[in-house]
């Protein structure tokens, strides 16, 4: 039986629906924090641990809501998700307390694990099976603006209504994407449409768990890189020399990457295995990192660092929903994927903390460089990944 058929519409609406919620949640703290910071006189290391306080909450129920999505599909999991990111960006917007800060992020992190990225590929796994591929790299494509669109949005944003106010405004704008998650359907695709479970036998899950270490670690480094990178991106760059006027509109060209990217993958990547465009996604990275290294930093190499990196970033977070598709049992894609994306969840909560800690210890470019290393090491195991997906075939 062939693979079954994404509905049509259903890609619009996810991929409209995902430039939204991303813009609102996880690239949230990118633009807040400075003016949060400013009002309140909490400390950098106190706002940002809201953020990775959301990025522990999604990896202790990544796994569970992975079951939720295959037992029940994306709709009802996906439209929680955009009420209860309008509570949490409510309890921010009236926090003047710090529990009641951390508590909006708590909300903010289950909130994100319901309806981003992995909650969609996961529904689109079970309604379409192995044939989910082309509508999860299309949906990609309008998500990797979220920061072109957010970043420079929500500043402007700040500057009108205050911090709070803006905050509010990002409730409002969850709260409409309700109207886009309750069109998923409930389909769930034919027992042909699915990727088999491997074949008993000592090679076969000797492979089986190759393959699922390399991917944890590929996807564990990917989201360590992207939580720092979400929240320090434009100081890092306004560090390195840049300056905070032209680093805020050079990181926005970061979804200009991550877009760009994503249409020569939806135009040419279907001649490609997932795991030979996992192996050019996380090359890409350690170039990215590379093109910050020389001082000071000019415009161009900002402009190399942004593109790039969203590059390598936007094509990772396609084969992060594309390879389990070939690699593990479509039918349980969403358990299976939800466990062996919590740890890269937990690693992440500390990056933020943890990259501002190196920042200031070992200055902006020791910790760019040390990100260099990081990106070069997913780019080792993606190339073990893809020799053994080979000798698989």
């Amino acid at each position: 039986m062939p693979p079954a058929l994404v509905p049509r519409g259903l890609v619009t609406v996810l991929g409209t629906s995902q430039l939204v919620c991303w813009g609102i949640s996880y690239y949230l703290i990118g633009v807040f924090a400075d003016a949060i910071i400013e009002e309140t006189g909490w400390s950098p290391t106190a706002v940002h641990g809201g953020y990775s306080l959301a990025l522990v909450v999604m990896g202790l129920i990544s796994a569970r809501v992975g079951r939720w999505i295959d037992r029940r599909g994306g709709r009802v999991v996906m439209s929680s998700g955009s009420v209860l990111c309008a509570v949490g960006c409510s309890l921010l917007a009236g926090a003047h307390s710090l529990p009641v800060y951390y508590l909006g992020w708590i909300v903010l992190g289950v909130a994100m694990r319901l309806f981003l990225y992995d909650a969609a590929f996961a529904a689109l796994a079970r309604i379409a099976g192995s044939g989910a591929r082309a509508a999860i790299s299309r949906i990609t494509l309008l998500g990797g603006l979220a920061s072109t669109v957010f970043w420079p949005l929500g500043h402007a944003l700040i500057g009108a209504l205050g911090w709070r106010g803006a905050l509010l405004v990002y409730a409002a704008l969850s709260l409409a994407t309700l109207a886009l998650h309750r069109r998923i359907p409930d389909d769930v695709a034919p027992p042909g449409a699915h990727t088999p479970r491997p074949a008993p036998g000592r090679r076969s899950e000797r492979h089986h768990l190759a393959c699922a270490w390399l991917f944890a670690w590929v996807v564990t480094c990917a989201g360590l890189l992207n939580a720092a990178m979400s929240s320090h991106m434009i100081g890092l760059m306004a560090a390195l020399g840049l300056g905070a006027a032209l680093a805020i509109p050079l990181a926005a060209l970061r979804g200009v990457g991550q877009t760009a990217a994503r249409l020569v993958e939806v135009l040419f990547g279907h001649h490609w295995h997932p795991a030979t465009l996992n192996l050019v996604a996380t090359a890409v990275l350690p170039l990215a990192f590379a093109a910050t290294l020389p001082a000071p930093l000019g415009i161009a190499g900002g402009l190399a660092f942004a593109v790039l990196y969203g590059a390598g970033n936007g094509l990772v977070t396609i084969t992060r929903g594309s390879l389990p598709l070939v690699l593990f049992d479509t039918r349980v894609y969403g358990q299976l994927v939800g466990r062996l994306l919590a740890p890269g969840f937990l690693v992440a909560a500390a990056a933020p903390m943890a990259f501002a800690w190196c920042e200031a210890a070992l200055g902006a470019r020791a910790t760019a460089f040390l990100a260099m290393l990081l990106a070069a090491s997913m780019t080792m195991a993606s190339a073990a990944l893809w020799r053994l997906s080979r000798n698989h075939a």
